[in-house]
């Protein structure tokens, strides 16, 4: 598997914007890998990779955000599964394909909206790209909360 992990965690960091490290730091990166297996299958999580690291090697080294939104976000089939992922490490939840998608492609038995673990919604990337912490989840100290989150700088 850790090849096919080393795959996803590239495909998902350079849709996340956050680096492999980072993800890995998580401490999920196995876990959301596990979970779009579970849901799509590993024949669609192939393609998917694949088409990425198509569009990486057409790239030649230079921008990539057209050619990954052509070639992979824009997909009838892979887009949604594209979408998801970046939604489940930002949000830890993985939501529930389209109707069209489901009537084009067929229904998956996995496929329903729900929160990957309860250290998916900590953990998630939403909390470090505002500047804040996850409520009820992680104590940001006494009064943090009085004052604004700060938003980083983009990347």
């Amino acid at each position: 598997m850790t090849g096919r992990l080393e795959r996803f965690l590239a495909f998902s960091s350079e849709v996340t914007a956050y680096s492999v490290f980072e993800l890995r730091g998580t401490g999920l990166a196995e876990t959301y890998l596990a979970t779009v297996e579970d849901v799509v299958g590993r024949e669609v999580v192939d393609a998917l990779l694949d088409r990425y690291e198509i569009a990486v090697a057409a790239a030649n080294g230079g921008p990539r955000q057209d050619l990954l939104r052509r070639g992979v976000f824009s997909d009838a089939w892979l887009g949604p599964v594209a979408r998801n992922i970046v939604k489940m490490f930002y949000l830890g939840t993985w939501y529930e394909f389209p109707r069209a998608w489901t009537e084009a492609y067929g229904a998956l038995r996995k496929n329903v909206t729900f929160t990957v673990s309860a250290a998916a919604y900590t953990e998630g990337l939403l909390w470090p790209s505002i500047g804040a912490n996850p409520p009820g989840a992680k104590a940001p100290g006494y009064g943090a909360w009085a004052l604004p989150p700060r938003i980083p700088a983009v990347r």
